[in-house]
């Protein structure tokens, strides 16, 4: 796949353990035989797979099996290692970019304490890697997660991490991260919205606090939870659905189409089409679903906008608060531990972001 215009990827490493064992003094060339038909074995050829999995076909015969999941749901789960089982996928391409792919590899305590924990240092962050305003309404967002997470006692991202597992299982196959960079769409994000909008959405964010259970979880199977709070929060700003929603279901059909073409068989050469698992929050699939026989073109929803003259003025002056209580905080703390706390490399960083930017 080409990396300017998609996630990077990374293949998985078969595990041994799912394998029969390989007789010895096998060549390599027999070697990859062998793992070759114990695939197509495995690949069932009618497979009857969970409701909310739908099967789209490319061209040139590859088939796209699109599992919709719910992020907090354990039965999402058990669709997606259900799908990737049966149909023994060349790729597993899931919806994360390369800023969330941590949490594939993290335990699940890990990812739990991690996903409640909203501190100074993912702030401070936030706001480096997508802008003082950017970087503040992710926070939110992040704090909507959080809300949830404490609620239901569940990490998010199970179903990516439980794809990228069962890739594993699966000899040669490759897994590809197909979601659109988190950057970029918090700041086509912002830049859609007015002052005023953004102060009424960071209101509405800050104040969440309905209470959620696994039940409301698995009614949600027909709509992405997060994208269904945010739907009935932001349904007065269309311009922020179509920046977090409808251009992330063009992305996600190019990164998926990407992966759907016809791949090289290992033990000779040839090609054959592919088959391909993608898995998505269930509020993606029907704009995935709209967008497969189109032609797309992905550059005009990569671009961002220079801040302008007002978004600076403001993040100089958060910056500046932000500034003056470390600064505060150093001179009750001692004039020495002040020196050392200014001297840091972050902090020295963080007070170089203050000069304007060039005229």
């Amino acid at each position: 796949m080409d990396q300017a215009n998609t996630s990077e990827d990374e293949s998985t490493k078969d595990h041994p353990e799912e394998h029969p064992a390989i007789p010895p003094g096998l060549s390599d060339g027999e070697t990859i035989e062998l793992l070759w038909q114990l695939r197509a074995q495995r690949r069932q050829a009618s497979p009857k797979l969970p409701e909310t999995v739908t099967c789209l076909a490319a061209p040139d015969g590859s088939l796209l099996y699109l599992v919709g999941t719910a992020h907090f749901s354990d039965s999402s789960k058990n669709d997606v290692a259900t799908t990737i089982r049966a149909v023994q996928p060349d790729v597993v391409v899931v919806e994360l970019c390369q800023y969330r792919v941590s949490m594939l590899k993290m335990d699940e305590n890990t990812l739990l304490k991690e996903a409640k924990d909203i501190n100074l240092e993912k702030v401070q962050q936030a706001i480096k890697q997508n802008g003082v305003m950017s970087g503040l309404m992710q926070i939110l967002l992040l704090k909507v997660s959080a809300h949830i997470t404490e609620q239901l006692g569940m990490a998010p991202g199970g179903e990516f991490r439980e794809a990228f597992k069962e890739a594993g299982h699966v000899p040669f196959c490759k897994f590809h991260l197909g979601d659109r960079p988190i950057p970029v769409t918090f700041k086509r994000a912002i830049a859609a919205l007015s002052l005023w909008q953004k102060a009424r959405l960071a209101w509405g964010l800050c104040f969440l606090s309905d209470p959620i259970s696994k039940e409301d979880v698995e009614k949600c199977k027909q709509k992405d939870l997060l994208e269904q709070t945010m739907s009935e929060m932001i349904g007065e700003f269309p311009a922020l659905h179509q920046t977090i929603v409808a251009e992330r279901d063009i992305y996600l059909t190019h990164t998926l189409r990407q992966a759907t073409r016809c791949v090289e068989a290992p033990h000779n050469s040839q090609k054959v089409p592919a088959v391909v698992v993608g898995v998505v929050g269930i509020g993606h699939v029907p704009g995935i679903e709209k967008n497969w026989d189109k032609h797309l073109d992905i550059n005009e929803i990569m671009s961002v906008a220079p801040p302008s003259q007002l978004s600076w003025v403001l993040g100089t002056v958060i910056k500046g608060v932000m500034v003056g209580i470390l600064g505060y905080t150093c001179y009750r703390a001692g004039r020495s531990i002040g020196r050392v706390v200014l001297s840091m490399p972050p902090v020295q960083s963080f007070l170089a972001t203050l000069k304007p930017p060039p005229a």
